[in-house]
């Protein structure tokens, strides 16, 4: 069990039978006397991805989700999803598309991951923060257009389009932020 006293930005509690990842702690104190001060949070449902609000009073106690963060690997797409192993007891999981769709861009096979699991079921994938991938597809570089930075789309190795900038050419290896899905560096 967990008190108001313990929550921070990045515990995961239970609310409502879901797993909460805390974006926001805050407490405000009353200007009544004898009022109990209030702890107001903003929370990620992790099964559903809806950020909500919720306010507790000082000392209520929460229970500590069910929810860890294992070491996993991308092994292969399959059909519209893929297959995922757990690194630490070689458990193989099967993610559907709601779970695949936001990080296939990133992977190739055999790359780490992280699994997050709730009640001993895969919920979440956290890719590397930065991936190597090749260009396969991309405009000729534009030459002489230094005035401003110009960018041209890219087609990388695993589908994805973005951005990448005017002197980058089809071959080459780009690093990749996976978080705001945008070009770093060459690699």
């Amino acid at each position: 069990m967990l008190t108001t006293n313990d929550f921070k930005k990045g515990l995961i509690i239970q609310i409502d039978d879901a797993p909460c990842l805390l974006l926001d702690v805050s407490q405000h104190s009353p200007t009544a006397r004898g009022g109990n001060t209030l702890v107001k949070t903003k929370y990620r449902n992790m099964l559903t991805g809806q950020v909500l609000e919720k306010t507790f009073k000082a000392g209520d106690k929460v229970d500590e989700a069910d929810f860890e963060k294992r070491k996993g690997q991308f092994l292969y797409p399959d059909g519209d999803g893929g297959v995922f192993m757990d690194l630490e007891n070689y458990e193989q999981y099967e993610l559907g598309p709601e779970l695949y769709e936001p990080v296939k861009g990133f992977l190739l096979e055999g790359v780490e991951v992280l699994l997050g699991l709730f009640q001993g079921g895969v919920i979440n994938i956290e890719p590397p923060m930065t991936v190597e991938l090749k260009v396969v597809e991309t405009p000729p570089a534009i030459k002489n257009a230094t005035a401003t930075a110009q960018t041209k789309e890219a087609v990388l190795e695993t589908g994805l389009r973005l951005q990448v900038p005017g002197y980058l050419e089809s071959g080459e290896t780009v690093k990749i932020d996976t978080r705001e899905s945008r070009f770093v560096s060459r690699a």
